[in-house]
């Protein structure tokens, strides 16, 4: 089964969490699609940026309740992956970020 990346991965999330773990342990934080599970993840990361994922951590982010004004609100809910790279290997796109 082909995955296509660009549906799985939404974005790459730059925090200084997130700046650390790179750093620290190769860790690298996406944005995934609701529906996608720790293999097309991985699948998608490996055909993405021609890497080697040792293992994957996903998680889902529920949404928060916002304020404006009197109208009250909500953002939406999303899923984060972690995803740690294999033999110290780096994804030359994010390094400079």
């Amino acid at each position: 089964m082909s995955v296509d990346p660009h549906k799985v991965l939404v974005r790459h999330i730059v925090t200084e969490r997130s700046t650390a773990l790179k750093e620290a342990n190769s860790d690298y934080v996406f944005e995934v699609a609701k529906a996608a599970n720790k293999l097309t993840v991985k699948e998608a990361v490996e055909k993405a940026f021609n890497v080697k994922v040792d293992h994957v951590r996903t998680m889902n982010v529920a949404g928060k309740v916002k304020t404006l004004g009197r109208n009250r609100g909500r953002t939406p809910s999303w899923k984060k992956a972690i995803v740690r790279l294999k033999d110290k290997q780096t994804i030359s796109m994010f390094e400079n970020m």
